[in-house]
């Protein structure tokens, strides 16, 4: 008789134990089981949840995006480059609108590696996004006073404590300024969710407010001057359709705000309902926005005429509407400060959803008993981000920050791959139920009042199944899904994790083999072959073969189900892959080393302090009745 039972401890320094380590899997809710005092306040609604998602999403970049990616790549066609990449971040918010009604805790990406692959994926993903926030929030701080400059008259209107100095014998450029706002914007964050929200909406709603005069008064002089941008010999693709697809891929980091709003589950009233239309109306809102202003900007002056720094501004001052630039760069500085608000909000859940799992010190998973926010990981972040934002000009750093994120909705959608075909169907319980676990014997393959059969050990191997751990396995045949493989349940789960693993792997090789021009044809063909058979091949066996039942109940059901699987999240990895690994060797380098980092973090203080370290894995029916027994027995 199987038992489904096996504790994670890790024998004397032997490797097999690092390798377990960094497999082992959670269960959905992290909090589960687990005393973490105080929890987070269940306060945001849709409403909330779009201005989280817009704000962080608009930032002043569309203002200056819409000038050079015009000159550059896609001429009058740059509405269509927009699109094409808000269809290709719309692949990864169906995915993150799945993962996140359905595992509604805070930590995001972070949270969904960690219940899908194993711990050792989840840190790099949360070591990474750590990262991105940080120098993400010093950026946009760093961007701010400039802008502001302007609205008091230039590089010098600022007052002389809130300018930029150069320190004496250094080449060091400091900004008060940002470093303030920081401050401003960390106390806000402090005060309660719905406060900083409600701060957030009202920033975000004067950027918008800019935006529709843009397009409605930009709409009026073209209409008026008959959009001479438009009127040009080299027609609506001057740099061919290759251009306008370069100029989605640069525009497509000016959609990938809407994780934010993932980030925030925890604390969302109705996460079910309320995250996947939040995600999908705040995505759409953006798309709606840059298409609009992009296609108004792009008629009403000729895409080589315009200036790369700011488009916009010189677009109207060029129709002697001075006083719209004022206007205009009111809206930048709006949407500046918005974008810093959703660069620093989700850094304080990822702290402190990695420090309720032992990861990092518990000192960041305390929560403030009033304003049920995380105040300590909040304050660690508002004076990192403000000490980088005062000293450094992080701009040469931006890349760094992509790599969070495309790492992030990577694994995002592998995580809806692994949920759909091979879902654990363990979780691990605390090592003090160990008593209870032995007392009762469990008889594999029987089925549980869940309605789902108990099946083959996968938790220790994310992807692919370890058939060791199981003596009695049942057939399973599921004679319901036509034009399927009918195939028994231990064979069904070892085929889908192969098949994810063929998808990821051809996903990488085909996307670095492509972007690699440098490389000889005869090396770069066959790779592109190699790699693009193995993602064909992984596509037509995951459509061969049907998803696991337990997909309907996995975490809160009755969430949002991401249509079009295995399809859509596989063309998800392939974008993010192929963004990725054109993001430049320097990035690489940089984010090298701060992995290197994260690694060294992990190996001395994560792994040993896991709240999984000694942790009891049994089958998620029978967990469920063993908390239920042991709840009877405390009563």
């Amino acid at each position: 008789m199987g038992f489904l039972v096996d504790t994670q401890k890790e024998g004397g320094g032997h490797s097999w134990g690092y390798v377990r380590s960094l497999v082992r899997r959670k269960q959905v809710d992290s909090a589960n089981g687990n005393s973490h005092g105080h929890q987070l306040a269940k306060a945001l609604t849709v409403p909330h949840l779009v201005a989280i998602g817009v704000g962080a999403t608009i930032g002043a970049g569309v203002y200056i995006l819409v000038g050079t990616v015009a000159r550059e790549h896609s001429g009058p066609s740059l509405a269509l480059s927009f699109l094409i990449a808000g269809i290709a971040a719309g692949l990864s918010a169906f995915c993150y609108a799945e993962l996140s009604s359905r595992c509604p805790s805070a930590g995001s990406a972070y949270h969904y590696s960690y219940i899908c692959v194993g711990e050792g994926v989840a840190w790099i993903i949360g070591w990474a996004l750590i990262l991105e926030y940080t120098i993400g929030g010093s950026a946009v701080a760093r961007g701010i006073s400039p802008n502001l400059a302007l609205i008091f008259g230039g590089e010098d209107g600022l007052p002389a404590i809130l300018a930029r100095h150069q320190i004496p014998g250094l080449d060091v450029v400091v900004d008060p300024c940002a470093a303030i706002l920081v401050f401003v914007v960390t106390g806000l964050l402090c005060m309660g969710i719905k406060e900083s929200t409600f701060a957030q909406g009202i920033v975000t709603a004067i950027n918008v407010c800019v935006l529709l005069f843009v397009i409605v008064a930009g709409s009026y002089l073209g209409f008026k001057t008959g959009w001479p941008g438009y009127e040009l010999s080299t027609g609506f693709f001057p740099f061919g359709v290759d251009g306008m697809f370069a100029g989605s891929a640069t525009v497509f980091f000016a959609f990938i705000g809407f994780d934010s709003v993932a980030s925030t589950a925890e604390e969302v009233r109705n996460p079910q309902r309320d995250l996947p239309i939040g995600i999908g109306l705040a995505l759409l809102l953006c798309c709606s926005l840059y298409m609009m202003v992009s296609i108004v900007i792009v008629g009403l002056i000729p895409y080589y005429a315009m200036d790369p720094d700011t488009p916009i501004s010189s677009a109207f001052a060029s129709h002697d509407m001075q006083w719209a630039v004022y206007l205009i760069t009111l809206g930048a500085v709006m949407a500046l400060c918005s974008a810093l608000m959703g660069a620093l909000l989700p850094q304080p859940r990822i702290l402190m959803a990695m420090a309720r799992d032992g990861l990092l010190p518990s000192i960041f998973s305390d929560i403030n008993k009033r304003t049920q926010v995380p105040v300590k990981a909040t304050v660690a972040t508002g004076l990192c981000a403000a000490t980088l934002a005062f000293f450094m000009d992080v701009s040469q750093l931006a890349g760094m920050v992509s790599v969070g994120t495309l790492l992030a909705f990577t694994m995002v959608a592998v995580s809806v791959l692994i949920l759909r075909y091979v879902p654990p169907d363990e979780q691990p319980l605390p090592s003090s139920l160990q008593e209870r676990v032995d007392s009762v014997s469990f008889i594999g393959g029987e089925t549980t009042s869940s309605g789902h059969v108990g099946t083959s050990d996968s938790s220790h191997q994310p992807l692919i199944d370890n058939n060791d751990a199981l003596v009695d396995v049942p057939l399973i045949k599921n004679q319901e899904a036509l034009g399927c493989l009918v195939l028994s349940e231990e064979n069904r789960r070892i085929v889908a994790g192969w098949s994810i693993m063929f998808t990821c792997v051809g996903a990488f090789v085909l996307s670095y083999s492509a972007s690699s021009l440098s490389f000889p044809g005869l090396i770069r063909y066959p790779l592109c072959g190699v790699g693009g058979c193995l993602l064909l091949v992984g596509l037509i066996a995951l459509s061969s073969i049907d998803q696991d039942d337990a997909r309907h109940t996995f975490g809160h059901s009755g969430g949002y189900m991401c249509p079009f699987v295995p399809l859509l999240p596989i063309i998800c990895i392939l974008i993010n892959m192929y963004l990725l690994v054109n993001l430049g060797s320097a990035t690489w380098a940089r984010v090298s080393v701060w992995l290197l980092i994260g690694v060294i973090v992990y190996v001395f203080y994560g792994r040993k302090n896991s709240s999984l370290a000694d942790a009891v894995y049994v089958t998620t029916a029978h967990a469920e009745e063993i908390y239920r027994e042991h709840e009877g027995s405390l009563a």
